[in-house]
């Protein structure tokens, strides 16, 4: 993997090279939460690009400056109506809990449920509608906390955490297959969320500008000392202060993923990682040995989730936005399963190699395929059939790479390449 990575940047240059190697940090640390909940505890959680959204909005609402316009508009009542909304719930659940079986209670059930809702929507629209209205071209939302950015990639970790905790608490019962199912529409439900709530994170309008952890290159290319220390090195200002940049996010990402590949080995030989195999080997004989099955499941995908959202953080800080219409299945989810898959199930090594080797294919073989087409379509005679189907397949070459990889590790090295010991 080192050798492919040099030879990016030896071949297509370091600013390209430190590119890939940041994502692929990112891309290691979201293989590690997945391989958590598959590799410890074998939980199919085709879900992950909602808990990176989430990641990606702690981001968003832990860094980026408040809007005053608009909390003055329709700030706090807005926050009423949410509060409302979470009282509707409670007051539903302690509902079905106190009252006795019947119809009495269905009915019960059902009035406070459309009461508390009409309530609910009557005090949080008005506020919705005015925050909105605040200079909708720019903000239109409420902004966030104006805090250090470095704070929301644990933030962004919790608000996933939280919502695997709801999304465990009613789905971890359900078989495999279901279960992938619902934490598939649940990932659909947190992405229709962030794309519509305009006052929440601007919608498909995205945030712009988050904060950045490390200097900005604008900042260092006006730095006279940057300035001549580049010139020693026989750099221009602009290539220089890009490569610092991307240096200083790679040091960050790796300490981030050191940390978390270290607790992760830790938990994995603890009791604790033991208990978890058993359970994923054979439920029936750890539930017969007394584990709680249900809280142990539940404990590895809060676990699990909480990486995926750190991770997810960590990517809008990179890139500086967030943009709700970027995350699909296939980059969010389908790709990092390639990576766990390819790399080694169960194995938090494999996990990350995965996660660079698969990023690693994915950015590289598209442009390999576009140089190798056009060298082929070069010496084809004029208006060829065969030039032209090249020209369209060129755009394929990373899901024909993503299927004719994983059909070669299933079939000759089925446990990864490097495997669970």
């Amino acid at each position: 993997m080192a050798v492919l990575l040099v030879g990016t940047g030896v071949l297509m240059g370091w600013n390209y090279a430190l590119t890939v190697i940041n994502m692929g940090l990112i891309s290691a640390i979201m293989a590690l939460g997945v391989n958590l909940q598959w590799g410890f505890a074998g939980l199919f959680n085709i879900g992950i690009m909602g808990f990176l959204a989430l990641g990606g909005l702690g981001a968003v609402l832990v860094s980026m400056p408040p809007v005053a316009d608009a909390w003055a508009a329709g700030g706090l009542r807005t926050l009423a109506g949410l509060a409302l909304g979470v009282l509707t719930v409670v007051a539903v659940v302690a509902v079905r809990g106190r009252m006795a079986s019947g119809r009495a209670k269905t009915l019960a059930m059902i009035a406070v449920g459309v009461v508390g809702y009409l309530v609910t929507r009557a005090v949080l629209d008005p506020g919705v509608a005015a925050i909105e209205a605040v200079n909708s071209a720019s903000t239109g939302y409420l902004g966030g906390m104006g805090l250090p950015v470095l704070l929301s990639w644990p933030v962004g970790g919790l608000l996933a955490a939280g919502a695997a905790w709801i999304i465990g608490k009613t789905a971890l019962g359900l078989r495999s297959d279901y279960l992938a199912i619902a934490t598939l529409g649940i990932a659909e439900i947190i992405l229709a969320v962030l794309k519509n709530e305009d006052w929440l994170a601007r919608g498909v309008k995205n945030v712009i500008g988050v904060p950045s952890p490390v200097p900005q290159e604008i900042v260092l290319q006006r730095d006279p000392a940057f300035v001549a220390r580049a010139a020693e090195f026989g750099l221009d200002p602009v290539s220089a202060s890009t490569l610092w940049v991307k240096l200083l996010y790679l040091g960050l990402f790796a300490v981030v993923l050191l940390v978390l590949l270290t607790l992760a080995q830790l938990a994995l030989k603890s009791p604790w990682g033991r208990m978890m195999r058993a359970i994923r080997d054979n439920e029936d004989a750890a539930e017969a040995m007394g584990k709680d099955v249900t809280r142990r499941h539940l404990q590895i995908f809060i676990l699990g989730s909480a990486i995926c959202g750190v991770a997810g953080a960590m990517m809008v800080t990179l890139d500086g936005q967030l943009t709700p219409g970027s995350y699909t299945p296939l980059r969010y989810t389908f790709l990092i399963w390639v990576m766990v898959i390819v790399g080694g199930s169960g194995n938090n090594w494999g996990a990350v190699l995965g996660g660079f080797l698969i990023w690693w294919l994915w950015v590289i073989v598209e442009p390999l395929g576009n140089w190798l087409f056009g060298h082929i379509i070069s010496v084809l005679p004029p208006g060829s059939g065969l030039a032209a189907h090249l020209h369209d397949a060129s755009a394929h070459m990373r899901l024909l790479t993503m299927g004719v990889v994983l059909l070669l590790v299933l079939r000759f090295s089925p446990r990864g390449l490097l495997p669970e010991r």
